[in-house]
């Protein structure tokens, strides 16, 4: 018998999940907020799944839930869903407010990138006008000052403790959660968009 092909793309193993799990993950339509916890129980569900990795399955899960479509689904009173459909808890409004400003961020990035897209467009040659006929030219509009980056602060493990609300370094940019388990140099938190991931304790800051 030959192996089955693993999924290397995130879109790959998103389509992979809608196929196994329809009443929780979607690829149209309005998206369902994700049960709390939801990464472990898939990793349980899909062990033997020689298709997807574990690292796969955080990525795309991560690509799911950072997407503007599941954003949109994160109001607070929403029901989140489990594997199978089945109401978990509910979206509370600090998780509604990340998922705002998550979103307001993204779409920002995406109105910079279109813009530096059609800069970088080589344009046609003007030609040049006579000096009388040419019009004043409009003063440009000045530029918005970028948005102040997050300060924050380095934190020992010793002065962490559980229900603590933190800054997470997971990526690019840090992402806010709560302590809920503490297992001597990992962290255990709950991020603000519904994930349950475990970190090193160098991931953890505090605002300063």
């Amino acid at each position: 018998m030959t192996e089955p092909e693993k999924l290397t793309k995130s879109k790959d193993v998103i389509a992979y999940l809608a196929e196994q799990f329809p009443n929780c993950f979607s690829l149209k339509g309005d998206a369902k907020p994700l049960k709390i916890g939801i990464f472990e129980d898939l990793a349980k569900r899909l062990e033997d799944d020689e298709k997807v990795s574990k690292t796969r399955l955080r990525t795309a899960l991560r690509h799911y839930t950072n997407s503007w479509r599941y954003l949109y689904s994160i109001k607070a009173g929403e029901a989140r869903v489990d594997l199978d459909g089945n109401e978990a808890d509910k979206v509370t409004e600090e998780h509604q407010e990340h998922a705002q400003e998550s979103l307001k961020e993204s779409k920002a990035k995406a109105a910079q990138k279109a813009k530096e897209k059609n800069t970088a467009k080589p344009k046609a040659p003007v030609k040049k006008k006579s000096t009388e006929s040419a019009k004043p030219s409009k003063p440009k509009a000045a530029k918005k000052k970028p948005k102040p980056e997050l300060k924050l602060e380095e934190v020992e493990l010793s002065k962490l403790s559980v229900g603590q609300q933190v800054q997470v370094k997971a990526g690019n940019q840090p992402m806010t959660g709560t302590i809920t388990e503490l297992d001597k140099n990992d962290v255990q938190v709950q991020l603000a968009n519904g994930l349950s991931m475990k970190v090193k304790a160098d991931k953890i800051f505090l605002r300063a």
